[in-house]
């Protein structure tokens, strides 16, 4: 097992887990999708769609680009009693080896500000998404009090370099609606919206 996997479970178990069922539920109000099947994108070990999964009916599939990182998700999802309604999936977010139109929702947190062709990726997700589907993309950590615990505690990791809030403000700015703006555009989406706020973060809603 990937010791990097497991240094990545740590934190999110650790320092994020109070932000993730407040950003399923957002989501869920958001969108008003409850049922079906939701993609939870770049998924890392599980913990946003294990909280989608916890507040709805929907059948969730785990994908990303790491078995270290979906290893670490099964467990998860078995120490959550998830399994009848979950599934792990392994590929590139460019090439989703899933049917046109057969996703309801999908989700990803923090995944997006890595993927290295962003226009691609989009086309991909807006391709499975079933007629009416949506899909919530984007990074923010539920409110702005979540968001400053967690750089308190991020920040004394780190030995109070200030590297963490200075990545922070730069995902979560005009320039990067800017450029994912730009990618949507040239992925031919005809349908979303962009939201960028102290209290939610940066979200990008993609229509079907």
């Amino acid at each position: 097992m990937s010791d990097k996997a497991r240094d990545f479970d740590t934190i999110a178990r650790e320092v994020f887990a109070p932000i993730y069922p407040v950003i399923a539920r957002q989501i869920l109000e958001h969108t008003g999708i409850s049922s079906g099947r939701c993609l939870d994108v770049g998924c890392g070990t599980g913990y946003l769609g294990l909280a989608v999964a916890e507040q709805s009916d929907l059948e969730l599939t785990f994908f990303d680009q790491s078995g270290y990182m979906l290893a670490i998700a099964r467990e998860n999802i078995a120490a959550r009693g998830m399994e009848v309604r979950s599934r792990t999936l392994q590929g590139d977010v460019v090439r989703i080896p899933m049917q046109d139109e057969s996703t309801n929702l999908a989700v990803s947190r923090g995944s997006i500000f890595f993927w290295e062709r962003p226009a691609l990726a989009f086309a991909e997700i807006h391709r499975i998404l079933s007629p009416g589907g949506k899909a919530v993309l984007g990074g923010g950590f539920g409110s702005a009090a979540l968001k400053e615990q967690i750089a308190r505690e991020m920040e004394a990791r780190d030995g109070q370099t200030g590297q963490w809030r200075t990545k922070i403000s730069k995902n979560l700015s005009e320039e990067t609606v800017r450029k994912y703006e730009k990618a949507l555009r040239e992925a031919q989406i005809p349908d979303y919206d962009i939201d960028l706020s102290e209290e939610t973060g940066f979200w990008i809603t993609v229509h079907k």
